[in-house]
């Protein structure tokens, strides 16, 4: 059995509450994913068909499954001279494999890579799966011949077989044709009598411990996006560097900061689960690396004033010279009255927290502030001294 199982920190809807992602509800071909009352996924083990569709599209990895391991795949894969990705032959489903996977794995087989669809028609879980396959295929494909490599082709390897080879195995569970060796049906029996021993039809709830915070605060890259890297450095650069629509790549950005509107809270760089949004020591700016990003939305999400904003194109030059870019540059310095740096949007010398506490007490003491609070409060102060 390939048991699905979900880590929380890594989830994006850990990471703010404000997430709207639900990439993963939305593959499930079975619907037992949903989202809890806690803001997290949920699913119900024994309807889970382990297909890994959740596993492909999940920005930040959250998903696995316990007989299989997308990053080991690809080193073993990429080792072999094997070309065909099948879900008959070394896959749970192809949709198991995320955009960038393809793309790494195009870009270091020479031979070309071959997408085994043969097996799509006939199978009950088709919808949403295949889309998903789809997309992901087409969307390599547009980003490699950007940069010069290879077109994945989709074809139906497996159905061709078949006519040649007619089988009659319908299991729906792809897990049990390890059964046709002895330490295959020895497997099969072991989790036979797990599932025996206990119950998989209750609802999985995940909670948030202290140890996973923990983790949560930990920028974590995404272990696809350290493969995409080793795939890019095997790769020549391009002689002329193209760029792609915004809405054409899924998993990584370009953004901009509008200055007028940004406020420095720094929401966005400390929930950024990457570090692909930072700052400096003195939190006066900040810097914004496109190939550390996930495009998970969490800085969008959080943003009050809505000041991040996503480039129309993304420059394909980052995938061979990433650079770590100056978004936005403020003011810090330290209140003229209780010495706490702040950002100075204006020209401010007195932080708002002090503000607001000067506008409180002139509205008790019946002041009124004509342009500079703070020189009335303080007048008002000495004239109470002289009585």
């Amino acid at each position: 059995m390939n048991r699905l199982i979900f880590e929380p920190s890594n989830c994006i809807r850990t990471v703010t509450r404000l997430s709207d992602c639900s990439a993963c509800v939305e593959a499930c071909p079975v619907d037992t994913l949903s989202i809890a009352d806690n803001n997290l996924p949920s699913f119900v083990p024994s309807e889970c068909v382990e297909c890994g569709g959740c596993l492909g599209v999940c920005p930040s990895e959250a998903f696995s499954l316990e007989s299989f391991n997308a990053t080991d795949f690809f080193f073993s894969f990429a080792e072999s001279k094997e070309t065909l990705l099948s879900c008959r032959l070394n896959l749970p489903c192809i949709a198991a494999l995320s955009t960038e996977h393809l793309i790494s794995l195009a870009l270091v087989k020479e031979e070309g890579l071959v997408v085994d669809t043969g097996h799509c028609e006939g199978c009950p879980h088709k919808s949403p799966l295949y889309g998903i396959i789809e997309n992901s295929v087409e969307e390599a494909n547009h980003i490699l011949e950007a940069c010069g490599g290879r077109r994945i082709v989709m074809q139906k390897v497996s159905a061709e077989a078949d006519e040649q080879n007619p089988q009659t195995d319908t299991a729906d569970r792809r897990s049990f044709l390890k059964a046709l060796s002895l330490k295959g049906a020895v497997e099969a029996k072991r989790e036979f009598e797990a599932l025996l021993e206990k119950s998989d039809d209750e609802v999985k709830i995940h909670e948030i411990d202290l140890a996973a915070l923990a983790r949560v605060r930990l920028k974590r890259i995404p272990d696809k996006r350290r493969i995409l890297f080793t795939a890019l450095k095997r790769t020549p650069k391009p002689s002329i560097y193209h760029t792609v629509s915004e809405a054409e790549i899924s998993f990584v950005s370009q953004k901009y900061i509008e200055a007028e509107t940004c406020t420095n809270c720094q929401i966005c760089y400390r929930i950024c689960p990457t570090g692909a949004l930072s700052s400096d020591a003195k939190m006066s700016r900040i810097y914004f690396d496109a190939m550390l990003c996930i495009k998970c939305r969490a800085c969008h999400d959080s943003c009050e004033p809505d000041a991040i904003k996503l480039q129309p194109v993304f420059e394909l030059k980052e995938f061979f010279e990433p650079t770590q870019r100056l978004l936005a540059t403020f003011t810090v310095l330290k209140c003229d009255e209780c010495g706490t740096a702040f950002t100075s949007l204006h020209g401010e010398r007195v932080c708002p927290r002090c503000r607001l506490e000067e506008e409180e007490a002139m509205e008790l003491w019946g002041l009124e502030d004509g342009g500079d609070g703070r020189a009335v409060f303080e007048n008002a102060g000495k004239k109470d001294k002289n009585v």
